[in-house]
């Protein structure tokens, strides 16, 4: 997941800074999620799905 998470947040063109702010969390929360440290709660997934109009299911890799 932390590899897709971290490509739309490319496409984006957001910063950790900008995401992590959005999404009410401390930059390194967001950082360990992207690196793969730390994985999501479904509340922070949910919010992150909205906030890049992306599925769930394409972020934990289960469509394209």
């Amino acid at each position: 997941m932390h590899e897709r998470l971290k490509l739309v947040r490319i496409e984006a063109g957001k910063t950790i800074r900008e995401v992590s702010h959005a999404l009410g969390m401390t930059i390194s929360a967001y950082a360990h999620y992207e690196q793969g440290i730390r994985e999501p709660s479904i509340d922070i997934l949910k919010k992150i799905c909205v906030y890049f109009s992306v599925s769930a299911d394409y972020l934990i890799g289960l469509e394209d």
